[in-house]
C-alpha cells in the first residue's frame, strides 16, 4: 500500500468517499432556497432520528409525559442524505447545517436554538424539569451533558465512521477510535457503578443526551456488529442503565419520531396521536 503524503496546501478536488460523501463539503451556507414548514405548535423541530436527533424528541416526550402541555411540538423530517440541511430555511435556524434545530414561537419574538446540548438545556430550563436547580447537582448534570458533547464525536465521527462508513477498512484509525470508545465506556461504567443515573439519583438531561449514543451502542443499535467488536458485555453498569432507560415509555416514543428506517417509522410528528 502506498503511503499517503499530504500536499503542502489541501484542496477540495474530489469527494472523500464512503457513506455521506456526497453531502460533505468544506464550506458553509445554503446551497438552495427552501423555506421550512411551520406547524400548529409553538415548538417546531427540524430533525432526523439519529442519536443527536433522538435526544430532543425523547426530552419532549418526557416533558409531555410529566404534563407539560406547552411541550407539544411539530417534528419535521430533515433528510440529510438529500441535503435538506443546506436549504436556506434550515441554515437560517442552524448556520452549522446539522440536525437537530428548534424554533420556539411561544413568545413575542421567535427564538432559534441549535446544537442538541443547547436545545436540551433550553427546554429543561423553559419547563423546569430534568435539570436540577441545586447548584452542585446542576453543575454535575451540566458537566456530564457537556462530556457527551465533547466525547461522542470520537464515537460517531471517529469510531463509527472508520468502522462502518469509510470506503475501506484501515487498521490505525479503527484501533485508535476503538480504544477511545472503550475508554469512554469505562468512564461511564465506573460512574454508573456508584450512581443510579449519570448525574446522580435523578434522571436528567445528562442521561437523555448520553443514552442515544452510548446506550444505543451497548444495545447493539449502532454500527453493525460493533457491540461484539467492542465487547460491550464488559460494561455491566452501562448495560443496566441502558436497559432501564430503554424501558421508559417516553423514550420509546421519542426514538420513533423522524425515523425513516427500521421498524415503527414515523417521518413526521404533529400530534401525540401520531405515536399511538
Amino acid at each position: 500500500m502506498t503511503e499517503y503524503v499530504p500536499a503542502k496546501v489541501w484542496t477540495w478536488d474530489t469527494e472523500s468517499g464512503g457513506t455521506f460523501a456526497s453531502i460533505n463539503r468544506p464550506i458553509a451556507g445554503a446551497t438552495h432556497e427552501k423555506p421550512l414548514p411551520v406547524g400548529k405548535h409553538p415548538l417546531q423541530l427540524y430533525s432526523l432520528a439519529t442519536p443527536n436527533g433522538q435526544k430532543v424528541t425523547i426530552l419532549l416526550e418526557e416533558l409531555l409525559a410529566l404534563g407539560h402541555s406547552g411541550a407539544e411540538y411539530d417534528a419535521w423530517l430533515i433528510k440529510i442524505g438529500d441535503g435538506d440541511q443546506f436549504g436556506s430555511g434550515f441554515v437560517a435556524v442552524n448556520p452549522n447545517s446539522k440536525i437537530p434545530a428548534l424554533m420556539d414561537h411561544s413568545g413575542a419574538t421567535p427564538i432559534r436554538v441549535f446544537e442538541s446540548g443547547a436545545i436540551l438545556q433550553y427546554l429543561a430550563e423553559k419547563f423546569g424539569a430534568f435539570l436540577p436547580t441545586e447548584p452542585a447537582a446542576r453543575a454535575e448534570c451540566l458537566s456530564w451533558l457537556f462530556w457527551q458533547m465533547g466525547s461522542a464525536p470520537y464515537l460517531g465521527g471517529g469510531f463509527g465512521h472508520f468502522y462502518a462508513y469509510a470506503p475501506s477498512k484501515m487498521e490505525y484509525p479503527i484501533n485508535r477510535f476503538a480504544m477511545e470508545t472503550k475508554r469512554q465506556l469505562d468512564v461511564l461504567d465506573k460512574r454508573l457503578a456508584v450512581s443510579q443515573y449519570i448525574a446522580g439519583d435523578e434522571y436528567t438531561i445528562a442521561d437523555i443526551a448520553i443514552w442515544p449514543w452510548y446506550g444505543g451502542l451497548v444495545k447493539g443499535r449502532l454500527y453493525g456488529d460493533s457491540a461484539e467488536f467492542l465487547s460491550v458485555h464488559e460494561y455491566k453498569h452501562v448495560l443496566r442503565w441502558a436497559d432501564a432507560i430503554d424501558a421508559r415509555p417516553a423514550v420509546q416514543r421519542g426514538r420513533r419520531v423522524n425515523r425513516v428506517s427500521g421498524e415503527e417509522q414515523l417521518p413526521e410528528r404533529h400530534d401525540a396521536s401520531d405515536l399511538d
